[in-house]
């Protein structure tokens, strides 16, 4: 082995709890989304499947829609490895998902409150009395829940109206719906394409990209969720290299117009920082009330320690590539 693999593998050793072995890994099922690049990068380039060949282990890809989508297949035990938003892993790993963050994937501006061009809506105190669409238990709709507390609103101000996010799109262009709480890329495109009018933006209240690990997973099998790591971050660096190229891929995977794409990419996604450190910790620290506020979870629920269990601040970092 080379000696930078055995540094690596010592350094997870030394995690407690980390360190137990297993048998070989038959597949690593892992997800793919359209509001994670470095994910489709991975996928196209097949980088995983090289890392793995010599082991005989399968790698098995799995679209997610959403943070919820996503979180309920960490949930359900279908992937070992999953993409969401930050504050939409801690509703979860607060309501008992047992699941841990070891690495960030971007910091983007992925979600806004949405109206349409000719909406007569100009603030979020607009929006009393009016149809929100959202994705519950996503970042959109936790975005939505902090943008109207903001405005001295509460839920029960507005009707909620459950669709994904794509769905959600169509219901704002169509008139069904007074807003929407976008995620991109389906929210460049509306925006680009449909002329859909960014409401109110908030870049604090989008609580970045988190590469979530079932805990069970992560302890049996630490080596191989470093392996993952070290080429997520292959992906990652390629796409700080490459960020049309990047885009490209996601205009043909999400099959979004190029310019869509590069909204997404180059304007609103920031891919610098993948250690999860005390930026993030602060940054669900400061969201988390929301979550008690609308009896997201139980009341008294330790939210703190659930932060705390969730972000993995120590597994990343012998695996990042410095800028």
């Amino acid at each position: 082995m080379k000696r930078r693999t055995l540094l690596q593998l010592a350094a997870v050793a030394a995690i407690p709890g980390l360190a137990r072995a297993a048998a070989p890994l038959k597949e690593l099922r892992l997800d793919y989304a359209y509001y994670s690049p470095v994910s489709l990068v991975l996928r196209r380039f097949g980088w995983l499947e090289q890392e793995f060949k010599a082991d005989g282990t399968q790698v098995k890809w799995v679209l997610s829609t959403g943070s919820n989508r996503a979180l309920e297949y960490l949930n359900a035990d279908s992937i070992d490895i999953g993409s969401s938003a930050g504050l939409a892993a801690l509703l979860a790993k607060a309501n008992g998902n047992p699941i841990r963050t070891p690495y960030i994937f971007s910091r983007p501006e992925w979600t806004a409150l949405v109206v349409r061009k000719d909406s007569p809506i100009r603030t979020v105190a607009d929006l009393k009395g009016k149809k929100i669409a959202a994705t519950k238990g996503t970042d959109p709709y936790l975005f939505m829940l902090r943008a109207l507390k903001a405005a001295g609103l509460k839920r029960g101000d507005i009707e909620h109206v459950g669709l994904q996010h794509a769905d959600g799109r169509i219901a704002l262009e169509q008139g069904k719906v007074d807003a929407w709480a976008g995620l991109d890329p389906h929210m460049a495109a509306s925006e680009l394409e449909g002329g859909s009018r960014l409401l109110y933006r908030n870049v604090a209240f989008n609580t970045y990209g988190f590469l979530n690990v079932r805990e069970d997973f992560l302890a049996q099998h630490p080596a191989e969720v470093a392996r993952v790591i070290r080429c997520y971050e292959k992906a990652r660096a390629w796409v700080i290299g490459h960020p049309g190229e990047a885009a490209q891929i996601l205009s043909e995977e999400a099959r979004v117009s190029l310019p869509v794409a590069l909204l997404q990419v180059k304007l609103r996604s920031d891919f610098t920082n993948p250690q999860p450190s005390q930026e993030h910790i602060k940054a669900l620290q400061l969201a988390a009330p929301i979550l008690l506020d609308e009896a997201l979870v139980k009341p008294g629920t330790d939210l703190n320690r659930a932060i705390a269990e969730l972000i993995d601040t120590r597994f990343a970092q012998p695996y990042i590539i410095k800028a």
